[in-house]
């Protein structure tokens, strides 16, 4: 009950505040967000896509696994949706200094670029949706706000030609094996970037 709580809580500063945010708005922030510190261990977190209209189209659990292979941040990521799809992406992380990572995962184009502040984490990349015979180029605008050592939250719009087709909120928490003074409530609700095709599919 208090993860479901804080998620509506957090869900609805996002929805009131994101347009605005500035990553140098968080320059003076703590607790400080260092993912290749965060991210290592297991954490899990829960998430939905909402349409451009408010409607919630899918719902999903991913549990990630998190390690170091050298100076990349692996992420090994497996979704559980509500209606029983699964699927599994995995992230290589780099930090290239001064605040400002780069990302790969296999369907994401080129590179993922990350500017990091204080708590925040902001990521922007493209990919190639196929739909039918067609593909759409769309675009991740991605938001990550640490709460403290164990929580975190995100937010992230989904656009073609800068036209918002709908927007991912997750709270992700860390794992007992991986938590910070914290009990985890492992609560689940019922994963990941083909919540794109939903999008698609809500701009029709």
């Amino acid at each position: 009950m208090m993860i479901r709580t804080l998620f509506l809580a957090v869900t609805l500063m996002f929805i009131t505040g994101c347009s605005a945010m500035k990553i140098d708005d968080f320059a003076d922030t703590g607790p400080e967000f260092v993912p290749e510190e965060y991210f290592v261990g297991h954490t899990k977190a829960w998430g939905f896509f909402q349409d451009r209209f408010g409607t919630v189209r899918r719902e999903f659990v991913v549990d990630i696994q998190g390690y170091m292979d050298g100076d990349v941040l692996v992420l090994d990521e497996d979704f559980v949706y509500a209606d029983g799809e699964i699927d599994n992406r995995v992230w290589r992380i780099r930090d290239l200094g001064d605040g400002r990572y780069e990302g790969e995962a296999d369907d994401i184009i080129g590179k993922a670029i990350g500017e990091r502040r204080g708590k925040a984490l902001r990521w922007g990349y493209d990919f190639d949706l196929e739909v039918g015979e067609r593909t759409w180029r769309v675009t991740f605008d991605d938001w990550m706000l640490l709460q403290d050592e164990n929580v975190m939250i995100n937010r992230t719009t989904v656009s073609k030609w800068g036209f918002t087709l709908g927007e991912v909120y997750i709270f992700f928490q860390r794992q007992p094996d991986a938590a910070v003074g914290a009990d985890v409530d492992e609560t689940s609700a019922g994963g990941g970037e083909a919540v794109a095709y939903q999008a698609h599919q809500a701009a029709e």
